[in-house]
């Protein structure tokens, strides 16, 4: 049965209903169509709320996470009041309070091979709003195989872009990136940073892009992927055209069915908890650092942070060289000495003591959670980013 538009929704739509190209047959075409929400985070935030005010029908949500301070500067769905909650209860709700006529389903879940091709089923349109190319893949195989249009953005830095995969023929993700990055090469938005205004632009495209598929009405990013540079304020145009080898969307599919996108990233499952003898060899707490420090122990300590972030806070006896900058220093600093590694979060600090130990030097350990931690466990005066 065809939902038809409220005494109410008339006048909220008041401005839809008068574009010819949407009307009373458009806006109740909105209200009756359904889009799926990967993410309510950067890209999830704009996309949700456009999305509610827009008038569609039933939107889903893909969201486990929880809101935290540092997704404030860009996830604009929620609110201070929010840090804490659950992301799909946040977006819920702001989306609701900007339009109450909407169906909101949330799926607290990881979107998975195993769960991916039910919960996107049920949906005409998908919205990419991840950030991980695992789930990149999946979202655009799932769809292919569905025969789902995925109305595709990413964001890193100042840098973004958008198009619309799987769509009557058009190209998909893999036609555009067939392989992808080696794990580790391109840094996550923790750890590259990311403009807070970047993924609102981007997400709007994709809004419009979802809104545009639902009415069949434009030119939608089919066959083009639109780049987008904030800091030089520029838009590029890149043609795309579907391979014929695609495995998923090509002439002889070779995908039927949803795979291990983590191996296919190339990331391995996480190897068993080391034993506490083995992670007292490798690791070492902040209150640990700080009591070496207090005791004034001959140890360095290394910030491998890179300079922008040092000058957001650091711990005074640290020396900072930077990740990247590390192996050509290596020859400066004493193999035979203790050291001790930090950065932000612990992650970029163990990579650096595997590339000192691959070199020789004996004892470097690793402060576990990095700087964050030692703001939690030891100075709460040292700020957290």
């Amino acid at each position: 049965m065809v939902k038809q538009l409220l005494p109410e929704e008339i006048q909220r739509y008041s401005r839809h209903l008068i574009l010819p190209e949407v009307g009373m047959e458009g806006q109740i075409k909105l209200k009756n169509s359904s889009v799926l929400l990967v993410g309510t985070g950067g890209l999830g935030a704009p996309l949700g709320l456009y999305l509610a005010a827009a008038g569609i029908g039933k939107i889903g949500l893909v969201d486990f996470d929880v809101v935290d301070f540092s997704n404030l500067q860009r996830q604009i769905i929620h609110g201070t009041k929010d840090v804490g909650r659950k992301k799909l209860d946040s977006a819920a709700d702001s989306m609701l309070d900007i339009n109450p006529h909407l169906e909101i389903v949330k799926y607290e879940v990881a979107l998975t091979s195993d769960n991916a091709l039910d919960i996107i089923k049920d949906y005409d349109v998908v919205a990419d709003g991840t950030d991980n190319f695992p789930t990149r893949y999946l979202v655009n195989d799932a769809c292919v195989l569905l025969g789902k249009p995925n109305a595709y953005g990413s964001i890193f830095r100042f840098e973004g872009q958008a198009s619309v995969f799987g769509y009557q023929d058009g190209p998909c993700y893999r036609c555009l990136y067939p392989e992808p990055p080696p794990p580790g090469l391109v840094p996550s938005c923790a750890e590259g940073g990311v403009l807070g205004i970047l993924p609102g632009i981007i997400g709007v495209m994709q809004a419009t892009e979802v809104v545009k598929l639902l009415l069949g009405i434009g030119t939608t990013l089919k066959g083009r992927l639109l780049l987008y540079d904030a800091l030089n304020m520029k838009f590029r145009e890149l043609k795309l055209r579907r391979n014929p080898e695609c495995p998923i969307c090509g002439d002889h599919r070779t995908i039927t069915k949803l795979i291990d996108y983590q191996q296919f990233c190339g990331i391995m499952p996480e190897a068993p908890p080391p034993s506490a003898e083995e992670k007292k060899m490798t690791d070492i707490s902040p209150k640990q650092v700080k009591e070496r420090i207090d005791r004034k122990d001959n140890f360095i300590l290394i910030d491998v942070r890179e300079p922008h972030e040092y000058q957001i806070c650091s711990i005074p006896t640290a020396k900072l060289i930077p990740l990247g900058e590390l192996p050509k220093h290596l020859s400066e600093l004493d193999p035979n000495a203790d050291y001790v590694m930090h950065c932000k979060g612990g992650g970029r600090s163990a990579k650096a003591c595997e590339l000192m130990r691959a070199s020789g030097f004996k004892t470097v350990l690793n402060m576990t959670g990095g700087i964050g931690s030692w703001s939690d466990q030891v100075d709460p005066s040292v700020p957290k980013y």
